[in-house]
């Protein structure tokens, strides 16, 4: 009787561990997992571009991606295809994992023909005209905010948390986002930008994501400015994982070079 009374609290116990270690989970918690979610040591992908502008009119950018992880710092690098007018132009992002270090940025116009520098005032500016700025292709640090669990909310089948992040410094683009993140896949399903007046400026919502070589992978992404009426359509294809890419294909020469 006396094991089966300590066996029973023991369980309960357990219970109540769990479901506290359940409520328990914070903001910062959950939008760390999010930025810690393995997508394998290297990928490759197609992805196509599309910026739509309010009457409906479309321009299509082929892109190819090529992203590894170093482990302190993750590389990517992208080349512009087609159309004509901006094939050859590259774009290389190095995110750091040190807290409070910014990203890296380059890109290359070869009607320059020379590789410029991303300053950190340039990076509030809108990229290859979409609807993605500078900063936003990089990665965010979780430390760089304060992060509130507001709630879990529902979108279609998933069950999310709804996380506000306000940056702790004074002068950043965005005065504050809201973000749906996908409870255990850790993913952000949809997240709100706001400006410097508090007001909303753009969506970002995820349309397709499915586990490829058992990593979460997001396949289908629009951004939506939704103060210029203005949108930008990402697809992913054509993505493998973990192929072992060479360290010197994140470099200037590698930018000016292309594909």
């Amino acid at each position: 009787m006396k094991r089966l009374i300590i066996s029973t609290v023991i369980a309960l116990l357990a219970i109540s561990t769990v479901s506290f270690a359940k409520k328990d989970l914070t903001g910062l918690d959950i939008i760390t997992k999010v930025y810690n979610r393995d997508d394998g040591n290297d990928q490759t992908g197609d992805l196509t571009m599309t910026l739509v502008n309010k009457f409906g009119d479309q321009r299509v950018r082929k892109i190819k991606q090529y992203i590894r992880d170093f482990g302190d710092v993750e590389k990517k690098i992208m080349f512009f295809l087609e159309p004509a007018d901006v094939r050859n132009t590259s774009f290389m992002n190095w995110s750091y994992t040190e807290a409070g270090r910014d990203d890296d940025q380059w890109i290359y116009l070869p009607a320059l023909k020379k590789v410029k520098r991303i300053s950190s005032d340039s990076k509030s500016d809108y990229f290859m005209g979409s609807d993605f700025t500078y900063d936003d292709l990089g990665d965010r640090h979780p430390t760089e905010d304060t992060h509130k669990l507001l709630r879990t909310e529902k979108i279609g089948d998933e069950e999310c948390y709804v996380v506000e992040s306000i940056p702790k410094e004074a002068d950043y683009m965005y005065s504050r986002t809201v973000t749906w993140v996908i409870k255990d896949k850790w993913i952000g399903l949809k997240k709100e930008f706001y400006d410097e007046d508090g007001d909303l400026l753009k969506i970002l919502t995820i349309n397709k994501y499915e586990k490829i070589n058992n990593y979460w992978t997001i396949l289908d992404t629009e951004m939506k400015n939704v103060q210029k009426d203005h949108k930008t359509l990402m697809r992913l294809a054509n993505v493998k994982y973990d192929t072992n890419i060479s360290d010197q294909q994140f470099t200037e020469r590698m930018m000016k070079r292309g594909l």
